[in-house]
């Protein structure tokens, strides 16, 4: 069998920056197993998965990690867009059917993509074992109230903070949770890094459902619904955030940087 394959660096205006993910259409839905078997030899963060779709949407789409299917996945949809609207320049944008995430949206904005996404709620919460593994005794941590993903933000003072964690991965594997750190930005109005190691990732180089949670968190905060944001990776990525309603809008590029076949 040879698939269509294509990785894309999202959130990126030039490659080995921003986070990669590898697109694969399909004409209809391989067995689970083989969809994992195939993203852990792509060995990225995520591997998406496309099949035409009918009714309101163009495709349906999942996305899986080297070990595990995910609910929700931002960069890897924002990728999955780049690869339909870059190969047909008629459409202006392109929708997602999910399972659990809902309908999903890519379109052209400038000279890239606006990544559109259901927002995650936080509130107060408290997870001792959490911070103690982030190396974070003393910072205040919130817990998603809503959404698809179980989620922890972790509040710290500055983007020095953020730059400075280190989790014990190997305890972070045994908490099923994405790990957010998050503070005011130095290039940008925030900054964060975000650690899943639980999900077979110890740290996301940029992560689309992480701002799901961190826009409505700093829309907030900042008292306004559009604003810069970094994720501070080695490989790092920005993007333009806004809050709409319950949707959380993403605008960034994307670059393919292989194209190829998938031999099974």
């Amino acid at each position: 069998m040879k698939l269509p394959f294509a990785q894309i660096d999202a959130f990126a205006d030039r490659p080995f920056q921003g986070n990669s993910a590898a697109v694969i259409p399909l004409d209809a839905w391989l067995p689970d197993e083989l969809l994992i078997r195939i993203a852990m030899e792509n060995n990225l963060s995520e591997t998406a998965f496309l099949v035409p779709a009918s009714d309101d949407a163009d495709y349906e789409l999942r996305w899986c990690t080297p070990t595990t299917e995910v609910p929700l996945c931002g960069h890897a949809t924002l990728a999955a867009g780049h690869f339909v609207l870059s190969r047909d320049q008629s459409m202006a944008r392109v929708r997602f059917l999910t399972r659990k995430a809902g309908m999903l949206e890519v379109q052209r904005a400038g000279t890239g993509y606006a990544l559109d996404l259901p927002a995650t709620d936080m509130e107060p919460g408290s997870d001792d074992t959490l911070l103690d593994i982030l190396g974070l005794p003393d910072a205040s941590i919130f817990v998603a109230c809503n959404g698809v993903e179980h989620i922890h933000i972790v509040l710290l003072p500055d983007e020095a903070a953020v730059r400075a964690v280190r989790p014990d991965f190997r305890r972070l594997a045994e908490v099923d949770t994405m790990a957010i750190v998050t503070a005011p930005g130095d290039s940008a109005d925030i900054a964060s890094r975000v650690f899943v190691s639980a999900w077979g990732i110890d740290e996301d180089p940029v992560t689309g459902s992480a701002h799901a949670a961190l826009v409505p968190f700093w829309a907030e905060r900042l008292g306004r619904d559009t604003f810069s944001a970094f994720q501070a990776s080695a490989r790092g990525g920005h993007m333009r955030c806004r809050l709409e309603g319950d949707r959380v809008i993403l605008d960034a590029p994307c670059v393919t940087v292989i194209e190829g076949v998938f031999s099974l």
